[in-house]
């Protein structure tokens, strides 16, 4: 396997929502085309997809909707394209000329994230696989399947923790991880909700898992474990549905208080079970203040397919995009770019993936910029807020697929 294309090293030095407009695009742009090369040359599928759009032996322009339109329409088809085009891109440079003179990441090909679903992407020999994670689903619904060589890996872990410093600070925390441990059973083969687990218990310098392999409240526990830890801060983690559904409504239902008041909660997932309980973002908030006193509530946006990218609710409640990752929203019509506060679909773009081509995504997300460096939280980057799926999406996300046994 050649060496990384992207000096992460040095990305990873400076502060993930340090960098302004103009010095963010110019890192993005270099480094995605470093990425797309380096697809191109080691993912076979990844390359014929771009050769069967007709950008595998060409430059690409700052008109993405020739081939936009291509491969969002197209999608799970584009692989059996045997167009001319693909046939001329075969020679040794054309990974080269694809995006030697890609002018902005923007214009760079996505794939649509359903792909993962179908086709096994990957940049990696099979022998430098390390660990899989798989999307969350419904049942009778396609996963995807992730693979994860050591650089990925270490990526992931090193974007994670520098996202959560700017939240919780450098010390680890005592954790009560709202969710069992029978999730980690398998250690080379995650769902994502797994993996978020697995993630977010590096902060921890000591944990306890709150709920039962019956997904039941260990009141007890986590009495002893508060007790334990009197006087100091305790991280929570947990995905929505689950901490709404096992903790929430189960101190609710036994009228009991936890005095976690100086405590940080953060929970991602979706939000779908929970808007159709009519459970909105300020109630979910004020209704956990209720039960445990927990003030300071972040909610996290992501994905299996671009673990470690995770945008964070900031203060003022809106998420926000680090360095090394972006999000472009796309005009349904026609894929073109919209405006700030303008709904689209959002595209994600993360300089993490290096075993499996995972750089650019679209979504099956609905949201919209809201703004861009001048965040009253002081976090430069784009700030958003996710508004839903597209109609007829799968229903994904941890929460949101969480089947109650």
């Amino acid at each position: 396997m050649e060496n990384s294309v992207i000096d992460y090293e040095s990305i990873f030095k400076l502060d993930p929502y340090s960098l302004c407009k103009e010095e963010k695009e110019s890192l993005l742009t270099q480094n995605i085309r470093e990425l797309c090369k380096f697809h191109y040359k080691h993912c076979n599928e990844y390359k014929r997809i771009l050769d069967a759009l007709g950008v595998g032996g060409i430059s690409l322009d700052s008109n993405p909707n020739r081939w936009v339109r291509g491969v969002g329409v197209q999608n799970d088809k584009v692989l059996e394209s045997t167009n001319s085009k693909a046939q001329e891109a075969n020679s040794p440079e054309s990974a080269k000329k694809t995006t030697q003179n890609l002018d902005s990441y923007y214009n760079a090909p996505f794939l649509p994230v359903r792909l993962f679903k179908h086709y096994t992407l990957k940049s990696i020999k099979e022998s430098e696989i390390i660990k899989t994670m798989t999307s969350s689903g419904t049942s009778g619904q396609s996963v995807s399947q992730i693979f994860l060589d050591k650089q990925t890996s270490l990526n992931q872990t090193k974007a994670l923790s520098r996202i959560m410093q700017s939240f919780i600070g450098n010390n680890r925390m005592p954790m009560i991880i709202i969710d069992s441990s029978h999730l980690l059973q398998n250690r080379a083969m995650f769902s994502a909700r797994g993996a978020g687990v697995l993630g977010f218990s590096m902060f921890a310098r000591e944990k306890i898992y709150a709920l039962d392999k019956d997904m039941n409240l260990n009141v007890a526990l986590i009495r002893d474990f508060i007790e334990k830890h009197k006087g100091k801060k305790i991280l929570l983690f947990g995905f929505t549905f689950i901490v709404w559904q096992h903790f929430y409504n189960e101190l609710k239902r036994l009228n009991l208080f936890l005095d976690l008041k100086d405590s940080i909660l953060i929970h991602g997932g979706g939000w779908k079970k929970l808007i159709s309980q009519a459970v909105s973002k300020e109630r979910f908030k004020s209704e956990l203040e209720s039960v445990c006193g927990v003030r300071k509530i972040h909610n996290y946006y992501g994905m299996v397919e671009q673990t470690g990218s995770i945008y964070m609710e900031c203060e003022c409640g809106v998420l926000h995009t680090p360095i090394f990752a972006d999000i472009i929203v796309r005009r349904a019509r026609d894929f073109s770019i919209a405006d700030i506060g303008e709904e689209g679909i959002l595209e994600l773009v993360s300089l993490l993936p290096h075993s499996y081509p995972g750089h650019i995504i679209l979504s099956e997300d609905v949201g919209v910029i809201l703004g861009e460096d001048d965040c009253p939280c002081g976090r430069k980057g784009k700030y958003f807020s996710i508004n839903g799926r597209i109609q007829n999406a799968e229903i994904r996300g941890c929460s949101d697929t969480y089947e109650q046994k």
